[in-house]
């Protein structure tokens, strides 16, 4: 009990605890919220797309909403005679990886793409580009020359031993690059990816800023099937954060669909389909979609190619590419014969317990899409279990999204900022220290550590719009910074949400964002 005392937050308790004295008070306050309750869908968007200001890096600029953030790691890139400054640091350290950076711009435009009239009805169509402009403008600058990439700033280690603000940096910014001689197929090839969908956003509002980031995109691809091999092999401190365990194909596979989507050219089609086998995209069964792990990604993409006329000539590779995709939908449906993604008591997906959100926001972002599609062909998705019509598809999207929110037993948003109650210790080096704009003092490396890591209380800066890592396998949250498993939280994990908050606020007006179960 004593890791869930501090994690009652509601005031009136409080109060009636202090002064009557009613101690059920704090077991009430555990039980989950009511079954049937009203979500702001539009707020929790509008806050998703805030939290990508807090993770900038590099100068900020003068309408940064984010106030408590400053400049910082302005010379990036100097030592090695390039300039990398900016992108976005992943999650609560300070480190630019260029594999989990790329997948974010990559998610964060399919979702502009497939929902921006909603986002544009919410009013944050402006802030969505602006997220996605911030990271392929550091793309652009980290690309410099066809068969060079420059895929990592800053040494996880040292910057893992120091507890300080981005502002305040004496950590190694150390730049690692892929090139021919030291390929990194993965980082390229989702680069590639990033800048080919962000081409396809900024096509209506930016026509020469999508013709240069198709251009680098359509390079990069074909310097990571070019040269190929394993960017950790290249970039090996890059193992102990962010290893790729399922290498480069599917990531291959991934660009070239997305480069097909950008282009409309027969080539990039005729790779995914070509590949298709050896490549593992009609071969691999996959029940998590990730940073590293793009398969199930890549299958419903190719499956979503299937209804089209011009597609016909593909059918039979497309059915295969689409029997996968409908595993790995089945299995968080909880739908199949075989294996299934687990879940929690209080029905949240769950593959592990190391930032299990990731997954969670990821797989809903799949089946709202899929849904989308799904409804708009008057199909159903094949199960071992029998037909899943489109509704039930979205409707358990919406479930995660709910649960997210606050529909849990813990009855706790995990979207930082929303609702009465959410983790208030976040493990974030920045909104656990006192904002640059208040406290100009330098705070040392180890300074960090000693003071603020060590705090009790609530960070001084709320990392708004972060999705934390989430609950464990019981449903269970402990709100501490140094369990890092369940409080930090990373870009990647907001990303594949803002799209399914867009569309659930555009739907708010009709069901006035009411979830019974």
């Amino acid at each position: 009990m004593e890791e869930r005392k501090h994690l009652i937050q509601n005031p009136v308790a409080k109060i009636l605890l202090c002064c009557q004295g009613l101690v059920l008070l704090h077991f009430i306050s555990l039980l989950p919220l009511s079954s049937c309750q009203s979500f702001n869908y539009g707020e929790a968007l509008s806050k998703s797309l805030l939290y990508f200001e807090s993770q900038r890096s590099g100068h900020l600029p003068y309408h940064q909403r984010i106030t408590w953030r400053h400049h910082s790691a302005l010379t990036d890139g100097l030592d090695q005679g390039v300039d990398l400054v900016g992108g976005y640091y992943d999650a609560g350290d300070n480190m630019k990886f260029g594999l989990p950076m790329a997948f974010t711009i990559t998610m964060l435009s399919w979702g502009v793409l497939q929902y921006g009239d909603q986002l544009a009805f919410a009013g944050e169509y402006h802030h969505a580009l602006e997220a996605i402009k911030w990271g392929t403008d550091y793309f652009i600058k980290a690309h410099t020359h066809p068969n060079v990439l420059w895929a990592q700033v800053g040494d996880g280690d040292s910057d893992h031993y120091c507890w300080q603000r981005p502002e305040d940096m004496t950590t190694s910014r150390q730049a690692y690059k892929v090139d021919e001689e030291n390929p990194g197929s993965e980082v390229a090839a989702e680069t590639a990816a990033a800048m080919a969908a962000a081409s396809m956003v900024f096509r209506k509002t930016n026509q020469r800023y999508s013709h240069l980031l198709l251009r680098h995109a359509e390079q990069l691809f074909e310097f990571g099937d070019k040269y190929r091999g394993k960017y950790d092999e290249s970039i090996e401190v890059v193992k102990g954060y962010y290893q790729s365990v399922s290498g480069y194909k599917d990531e291959l596979l991934w660009a070239a669909l997305w480069l097909y989507r950008a282009t409309d050219k027969e080539e990039y089609l005729n790779y995914g389909l070509e590949n298709a086998q050896d490549f593992g995209g009609i071969t691999w069964a996959i029940k998590e979609f990730s940073w590293d792990i793009k398969y199930a990604g890549v299958q419903i993409i190719a499956s979503m190619l299937m209804e089209e006329e011009k597609h016909k000539q593909h059918k039979h590779m497309l059915e295969q590419y689409r029997s996968k995709a409908e595993y790995y939908l089945c299995a968080c449906l909880n739908k199949n014969n075989g294996s299934n993604v687990e879940r929690t008591p209080g029905g949240l997906l769950y593959i592990r317990q190391w930032n299990n959100m990731q997954y969670v926001s990821a797989a809903t972002f799949l089946l709202t899409v899929y849904s989308d599609h799904l409804q708009a062909w008057n199909k159903g998705l094949r199960c071992d279990h029998g037909e899943v019509r489109s509704e039930e598809v979205f409707a358990f999207a919406k479930s995660q999204v709910d649960y997210i929110l606050g529909d849990n037993p813990m009855a706790m948003s995990y979207l930082v900022g929303y609702g009465l109650r959410y983790p208030q210790r976040l493990h974030h080096r920045g909104a656990s220290i006192a904002s640059y704009r208040k406290n100009k003092g330098f705070i040392g490396c180890t300074q960090g550590y000693d003071y603020w890591f060590a705090q009790k209380g609530p960070n001084p800066n709320v990392l708004i719009g972060a999705l934390v890592g989430g609950p464990d396998i019981k449903d269970e949250f402990r709100d501490d910074r140094a369990n890092y498993r369940q409080t930090e939280a990373c870009t990647y994990n907001t990303a594949t949400l803002v799209g399914v908050l867009a569309k659930l606020h555009g739907l708010e007006g009709r069901d006035h964002g009411t979830s019974c179960f």
